[in-house]
């Protein structure tokens, strides 16, 4: 069974920064896509980043496009998300997981509340 343990999450004000990071615990997945996705409020969970097993290839969210940049360390289990140029559309609870194709692999963790005010 994984585990995913997200942290990092805070209040920023606009244009501020913040790294996000996600650790997996129990077996380890490393041959698998990790991703970030976030949830707002009265929202359906959208994806916002991800990077390949090898930490070679990435894929972004059109609206987090040179702001956000997802890395992973897999001796460590470990996916991180920094976030630079935060707006208030950012404000939601991140999630991170592995993928199987486009779809989640494993239960999500608890996540982590970014708040970005005006």
């Amino acid at each position: 069974q994984v585990q995913l343990v997200e942290s990092g999450g805070g209040l920023v004000q606009a244009g501020g920064s913040l790294r996000l990071s996600c650790a997996a615990s129990g077996r380890a997945l490393s041959s698998y896509t990790m991703a970030w996705f976030r949830q707002a409020p009265g929202k359906e969970r959208e994806f916002v980043a991800a990077v390949s097993w090898s930490g070679g290839g990435t894929n972004y969210a059109d609206f987090v496009k040179g702001r956000f940049t997802i890395t992973r360390d897999n001796a460590k289990n470990a996916v991180y998300l920094q976030m630079n140029n935060l707006k208030p559309e950012d404000t939601a609870v991140y999630y991170c997981n592995y993928l199987r194709g486009i779809s989640p692999l494993v239960d999500w963790g608890q996540g982590t509340q970014v708040t970005v005010s005006s």
